[in-house]
């Protein structure tokens, strides 16, 4: 099967063409550094032509309002270029519990990129993944002020991006869902226990310091960004640490 992985250079998309060509696919990734522009639609023609499936696997430089821009623009481009081509197959990467939260922009943004799938012409795959491991420095970067960090004690269900991608793949490789598969790692933490337990594994001297307003994740209510229900993936946060 020939494939496109739109965003194939990143942290998902580059494990995802490893993956789709170790499974014998014709995989091919594309992004800015190889001529494809998402926003300006260049490249696009040159990247879908005879493509069975497309991955989008893009994401905007921004978490604010503006990132509604970025994914409408994207998707119109993208979806347009797909039907085109005669793609048979689009597939895109969200977060599990993303209609849920429509206090952040970069949510309702997401919502407003599979609302522009499902209105489309293609068969489509979402799969939807709770928050990477990987982006847990990031997140604890988002709230240090000295040797402080603020966190919310909001649930969550980190998994690896390894995991993430052996998802995507294996439904890019499959028959169009038409609907949405949800993958989430094994364990669920507070946030800020997380905070903690990442820091001492690192032994690092900041101090986390449990504040329900906190942050990004302070505006999430409940635990919206669990699934216990969700396919589980098998990597462990302590053992991804290690």
């Amino acid at each position: 099967m020939k494939i496109a992985v739109i965003g194939g250079t990143g942290l998902i998309g580059s494990q995802v063409v490893t993956r789709l060509k170790a499974a014998g696919h014709d995989a091919t990734p594309h992004s800015q550094s190889t001529g494809t522009d998402i926003i300006s639609g260049k490249g696009l023609d040159e990247a879908l032509a005879g493509a069975g499936t497309v991955v989008n696997l893009t994401n905007s430089p921004t978490f604010d309002e503006a990132s509604a821009g970025f994914f409408r623009t994207s998707m119109d481009n993208l979806v347009a270029a797909a039907g085109r081509n005669g793609v048979r197959h689009f597939v895109i990467l969200s977060i599990v519990g993303v209609d849920q939260v429509p206090e952040l922009d970069y949510y309702r943004a997401k919502v407003l990129q599979e609302d522009i799938l499902k209105a489309g012409p293609v068969p489509y795959s979402i799969v939807r993944a709770t928050q990477f491991m990987e982006f847990v420095d990031a997140i604890l970067s988002w709230t240090t002020d000295g040797d402080t960090v603020r966190l919310p004690a909001t649930p969550i269900q980190p998994i690896a991006a390894a995991d993430v991608a052996a998802a995507v793949a294996e439904v890019a490789a499959g028959a169009p869902l038409g609907g949405v598969l949800d993958v989430a790692g094994p364990e669920v933490f507070a946030l800020d226990e997380l905070g903690r337990l990442t820091l001492r594994h690192r032994a690092d001297a900041r101090t986390v310091v449990t504040d329900p307003a906190a942050g990004m994740f302070g505006a999430v209510k409940g635990d919206v960004l669990t699934d216990r229900n969700a396919r589980l993936a098998p990597t462990r946060y302590t053992d991804w640490l290690a």
